[in-house]
């Protein structure tokens, strides 16, 4: 029987999300400074090769589900050859995608060739003008193309991530549940939260996500709570819009934890593993590579390691702090 990865408060890690860089073409006003960053020389960065074996580790105890993050993930270059090289794993079922759009539209194809399963778009606005404030010279057309090519080429579910934001966008809330009306998709709303630096402003664009379901409530949507999961959904608490074809999610990290039901670990692009990604705890894997028992003692020292809550709320709103414990930005973390 095969010996899975469970921490010290039982729960099973099947989902691996993995940053494959630093880098992204946007700066989100959320996420990086417009100026500044330093980012991993290309040789610091895990190689395809190297990926692989820790996946098929990883594979070997349980871990089905993948993700491929940034950064920006498609800024690395043949990203289609590490989708096939996980896709042959045995074990892996699952290979996901969480990116920002631009360059999707070109690379649908052979993504989905390769093996990709999913896709989450970041998408934070349905106006150009504003697309282009919040991402910092974002091009809005170019996202909305990668949307309809993910449609095109058989992705199930689409999903697109929101960033929630007062005063920024949170005035098209409505607009983007009206998306799910009419097509199978799922929107899924994310409060703001501040990873890695130092954000005073961060309270004044922070929004619970209570306000989504006044919205629908405003506009006489009657809105059902969905009992059964949305593929790879983890965290979002799911919704339907009565008679709507699409989905909506939100997901609170703030106000409302998921830590207890958390099944995933993070692997970084420069080679460490973090059990949580609020705290600053990080385990080294490339000195392990080709040794797969030390790999794998590896894996579960980090378990061991993981807390059962990563209490974000109680510092965040109760104690005031202005960012998390963890030095890295979430770019540079894998999101």
């Amino acid at each position: 029987m095969t010996q899975l990865l469970v921490d010290r408060f039982g729960r099973v890690h099947d989902y691996l999300r993995i940053s494959v860089t630093d880098r992204c073409n946007l700066r989100c006003v959320y996420c990086m400074p417009e100026e500044g960053m330093e980012f991993e020389p290309d040789e610091k960065l895990l190689t395809f090769d190297e990926i692989a074996s820790v996946v098929r580790v990883l594979a070997g105890y349980g871990v089905r589900k993948i993700r491929l993050t940034g950064g920006e993930p498609l800024v690395r270059k043949n990203l289609e050859v590490l989708v096939g090289m996980l896709s042959a794993i045995p074990g892996i079922e699952d290979i996901a995608l969480t990116t920002n759009g631009i360059y999707f539209a070109s690379r649908a194809e052979k993504l989905r060739e390769a093996g990709l399963t999913r896709i989450n778009v970041s998408l934070d606005s349905l106006r150009p003008d504003r697309f282009s404030l919040i991402t910092r010279g974002g091009d809005l057309k170019r996202v909305l193309q990668g949307l309809e090519a993910a449609y095109r080429v058989g992705l199930d579910p689409v999903k697109l991530n929101v960033v929630l934001m007062k005063g920024m966008n949170d005035d098209e809330i409505g607009d983007f549940l009206a998306m799910t009306l009419e097509r199978n998709i799922h929107v899924r709303f994310i409060e703001y939260m501040p990873i890695g630096h130092e954000d005073e402003g961060w309270r004044a664009r922070y929004l619970p996500l209570t306000t989504v379901l006044e919205r629908c409530a405003e506009r006489g949507w009657k809105v059902d709570a969905l009992e059964k999961p949305i593929s790879g959904n983890g965290p979002s608490q799911n919704y339907r819009i009565a008679g709507a074809a699409g989905t909506f999610g939100l997901i609170h990290p703030v106000s409302d934890h998921f830590c207890q039901t958390c099944n995933r670990l993070r692997l970084t692009a420069d080679g460490n593993i973090k059990p949580c990604l609020y705290w600053s705890d990080e385990f080294n894997v490339r000195r392990y590579i080709g040794d797969d028992e030390a790999l794998a003692a590896m894996f579960f020292r980090a378990l061991d390691v993981k807390p059962e809550s990563h209490e974000m709320a109680q510092a965040l709103l109760k104690q005031s702090q202005s960012h998390t414990p963890t030095i890295r930005r979430m770019s540079q973390i894998g999101g």
